[in-house]
């Protein structure tokens, strides 16, 4: 008898021991028994169908349905319909990969994107001895930068945090460009521009470390133009799981409207270059109790648990900062 002719005796084994092992916690079986715990159910349901209701799928399976079962003994090399399939691909594996019909990353892209703008957020870690340093020389640079570049790079806004890496003074900035062209035209410029190369020298020794993303704005959540809003900002960031921007969209723009009812977002991106499956969203409060009292209204909306829960397992870290505002920021 063939090996392949054995194996559905031996799935079927393998299914008795699953019986006896279902009851025993995970961690005291074996690898072995583990895998078989969880293949031989889905084997001996394959072989039970085999048996009970015959492949179709060939003229010569159909001719042949009376005598399958002496036919499978004595002719070692010839198929043996599902349970062949099943068993095979247990012992060696799927020779071909399921057909899924799928949306590329590029296209993601332009169905979430709003698609008018580009946004750069940078993050400064400084040095807290030059923290009045920093300060100054952002002060005087950032609006002379939006001035030169007659309104084509637009600043949206500047934070210091308040909660959060305190040691990262000046955390976010956030630059909008008029899309790719806008910002690859912008940074040549300054590229040239010997008063930018001066801004740099300056706040190199500043700084600790710095990054940037290129993020684009979700269709759903358009960023608020530049607007004296008062009170403290929160940026939460999170990294989702690869793969999971389309679905965590989906949820938050249904959960946004269960949220919008208390408070007005700010904006909210996620990265296309730089560090990759990154998602921000920024809000505005007058103060902590009165986001903590909204926050609490939430939950009582319908709606929102459901995306909370189904956001959640998408997420593989999440921060969340509460930011003030610099002086010169558009968004106030």
């Amino acid at each position: 008898m063939s090996v392949l002719a054995k194996a559905p005796a031996r799935l079927l084994n393998a299914a008795a021991l699953n019986v006896h092992t279902a009851r025993l916690p995970a961690t005291s079986l074996s690898p072995s028994s583990l895998y078989l715990r969880r293949a031989a159910p889905l084997a001996t349901r394959a072989f039970s169908s085999n048996k009970d209701r015959p492949d179709t799928s060939s003229p010569d399976t159909t001719q042949n349905t009376s005598s399958s079962s002496d036919s499978s003994s004595s002719s070692p090399g010839k198929p043996l319909g599902k349970v062949s399939g099943i068993v095979n691909s247990i012992l060696h594996g799927s020779g071909s990969l399921p057909k899924v019909q799928m949306q590329s990353q590029e296209s993601w892209g332009v169905s979430l994107a709003r698609g008018k703008y580009v946004h750069e957020l940078q993050r400064h870690r400084i040095r807290p001895e030059r923290f009045d340093d920093y300060v100054q020389l952002l002060s005087e640079a950032f609006p002379r930068m939006v001035k030169e570049s007659n309104n084509k790079m637009r600043l949206t806004g500047s934070w210091l945090t308040e909660i959060g890496e305190l040691d990262t003074a000046g955390k976010f900035h956030i630059w909008e460009f008029e899309g790719y062209t806008g910002h690859a035209r912008e940074m040549d410029r300054l590229r040239r521009d010997p008063a930018y190369q001066k801004f740099l020298k300056e706040l190199r020794p500043m700084l600790l470390s710095r990054d940037n993303q290129i993020c684009l704005e979700f269709a759903f959540w358009e960023s608020r133009p530049p607007v004296a809003l008062g009170g403290i900002y929160e940026m939460r960031t999170y990294l989702l799981k690869p793969g999971n921007l389309l679905e965590w969209e989906t949820n938050w723009r249904r959960g946004l409207e269960c949220r919008r009812q208390f408070c007005e977002p700010v904006g909210a991106w996620f990265s296309q270059l730089g560090k990759l499956n990154y998602v921000h969203h920024m809000w505005n409060y007058p103060d902590l109790e009165t986001r903590k009292k909204t926050r609490e209204q939430a939950w009582k909306v319908d709606g929102w648990a459901e995306t909370v829960y189904n956001t959640v397992r998408l997420i593989e870290n999440m921060e969340a900062n509460i930011l003030l505002p610099m002086d010169f920021s558009s968004l106030k």
